[in-house]
């Protein structure tokens, strides 16, 4: 009854969840595109194998390793991927192209869910991270379809939102078939949530598992040259929210205080702030590229605009310092795996709830530095201006990133467990 009431509910609220997505459409256009999906029509089909459900970039990012393993493993099984944002969906079809099935995840209504498990049949669903809807999960688990959280993480603000929600979050909970946790803190989390110990596997985390492109380096080399950088010091800040442009400026200024000819590659989590953060650079009156218009860097450029998709990687290995965005403000944290996969010197802002367990223990080990904006600039200078505590933390990131390796095959092993190498089974 609780979910007939939630349903309810959803569907009450269905005109200001289409009202959101025009808001959102202003500034992304695709947010219109392919808008059938979102209610279950116009889904590609698929019968047998894995589905795995990821609701952005940073999830479709940590759900590649584990697709790519799977895939390698059993390459006559197809595979599904669905996402909830166009930079998701862009993700998925810049990493694999044609090769797996996509779609927009449909709301989470129970008829959308029926219209999009009529075309999409697979074995077993994985969910990526912390992306839990009563309807999907009991939609799948009603037609036979296991269900497993892989890379689950749980802070403690979202752990106390399913406790108030309990009437909904427990039964919900309770039709998982697999969590497998990043660690003990989340594992503790979910059986407090009463989620059977059984089912709770701590796996680790699939990001200590990073591969960086066996070609990023030639890449990076190649631009390095094109751009003159041999003599220029180069900061990365990555995946800027609102609020973190100005400070992550203000803190270049800092660093172009001292070494006149640095450059900054700013690079915002979202392409709908892309036209704003243009905006705020110039407004400093600094030297503007944008790479989606393949402007080249040249001496007076002070600023590259990192508004292209798919190229994250390749900026951090021309960086010398990465500031990893998403933290200055209170969102939760992104990724500091990936510029520490390439022995980047890495700094985040405090705000790293999303990764809390993960940070934790790489700032014991000495190899991330948590900063606020107003020592941003002054911590970026100490480790351009000594270069033995800049290696010293990326020696240390190297060892944690070592003794961490792992999840992934576990993880794949529960993927296993579950069936998802068979083939579907029959149901309407």
């Amino acid at each position: 009854m609780t979910r007939f009431f939630y349903s309810v509910l959803f569907h009450l609220l269905l005109p200001l969840v289409l009202l959101r997505l025009l808001w959102r459409a202003r500034h992304a256009p695709e947010y219109l595109k392919r808008v059938g999906e979102r209610f279950g029509f116009g889904i590609p089909a698929m019968q047998g194998g894995l589905w795995v459900h990821a609701v952005s970039v940073g999830e479709t990012l940590a759900a590649a390793p584990l697709v790519n393993a799977w895939r390698k493993a059993h390459p006559d099984q197809p595979v599904f991927i669905s996402t909830m944002t166009p930079t998701g969906s862009a993700r998925v079809h810049a990493i694999w192209g044609d090769a797996v099935g996509h779609a927009y995840a449909p709301y989470d209504l129970p008829w959308a869910w029926a219209l999009f498990l009529r075309r999409v049949r697979p074995q077993a669903l994985v969910i990526m991270e912390t992306e839990l809807w009563p309807n999907m999960i009991h939609s799948a688990r009603s037609r036979g379809i296991p269900v497993m959280l892989a890379n689950a993480r749980l802070s403690e603000r979202s752990a106390r939102g399913y406790y108030l929600a309990g009437w909904l979050s427990r039964p919900m909970l309770g039709e998982l078939s697999c969590i497998a946790a990043q660690d003990e803190s989340t594992a503790a989390r979910f059986r407090d949530l009463g989620v059977p110990d059984a089912r709770i596997s701590v796996t680790g985390s699939v990001k200590f598992d990073i591969t960086p492109p066996a070609d990023i380096h030639a890449r990076a080399h190649q631009l390095h040259v094109e751009w003159k950088l041999a003599s220029r010091l180069v900061v990365v800040a990555a995946s800027t929210h609102s609020g973190e442009d100005i400070p992550v400026l203000m803190a270049f200024a800092a660093v172009r205080a001292r070494h006149k000819h640095a450059l900054l590659i700013l690079v915002p989590r979202h392409p709908e702030r892309f036209e704003n953060v243009a905006s705020i650079v110039r407004q400093k009156r600094l030297g503007l590229a944008r790479r989606s218009r393949g402007e080249a860097v040249t001496p007076e450029t002070a600023v590259l605009l990192g508004d292209s998709m798919g190229e994250l990687m390749l900026w951090y290995a021309l960086a010398d310092v990465a500031i990893v965005g998403g933290s200055l403000v209170p969102v939760g944290g992104h990724n500091v795996l990936e510029p520490m996969a390439l022995d980047v010197p890495t700094v985040s802002g405090p705000h790293v709830h999303n990764f809390q367990t993960i940070a934790n223990e790489l700032v014991a080990a000495g190899a991330l530095q948590l900063v606020d904006a107003n020592h941003l600039g002054e911590v970026c200078n100490r480790l351009l201006d000594h270069p033995e505590q800049a290696n010293t933390m990326v020696v240390a990131a190297r060892d944690v990133l070592q003794r961490n390796r792992g999840a992934l095959q576990r993880q794949l092993a529960l993927i296993d467990d579950l069936g998802g190498n068979e083939p579907a089974p029959a149901h309407a």
